[in-house]
C-alpha cells in the first residue's frame, strides 16, 4: 500500500542507488528522488538507459509504463507532474 514502503525514507540528501528487486540494475540515484505526496518513492531521472518505456492501456486511458531494461521488470509509470530539471515523476 502507499507510504508503507521503506524506501519513502532514503531521501535526496543520501547516498545511493536504487536496484531492480528482478536483476540489480542500477535503476535510480537517490539524489534523483522527490517527495511526490504520492507515498510510492518517486524520482524524476532514472539511470542513464536503464529503464523502457511502452504505453499501457490497462486504465482506459494510455499511461506510460516503465520497465527494466535488463530483465524487463514492470517498475511503475511516467507521469509528466514531476520536478525540474525534466519535470517528470517516476
Amino acid at each position: 500500500p502507499a507510504f508503507s514502503s521503506t524506501l519513502n525514507s532514503i531521501g535526496a540528501d543520501d547516498d545511493g542507488v536504487f536496484l531492480c528487486a528482478g536483476c540489480k540494475l542500477p535503476l535510480f540515484r537517490s539524489q534523483q528522488k522527490f517527495e511526490s505526496g504520492s507515498g510510492w518513492p518517486s524520482f524524476w531521472a532514472p539511470v542513464g538507459d536503464a529503464v523502457t518505456e511502452r504505453t499501457d492501456f490497462k486504465m482506459i486511458l494510455p499511461r506510460t509504463e516503465i520497465r527494466c531494461s535488463n530483465c524487463d521488470g514492470h517498475l511503475g509509470h511516467v507521469f509528466d507532474d514531476g520536478p525540474a530539471p525534466t519535470g517528470q515523476r517516476f
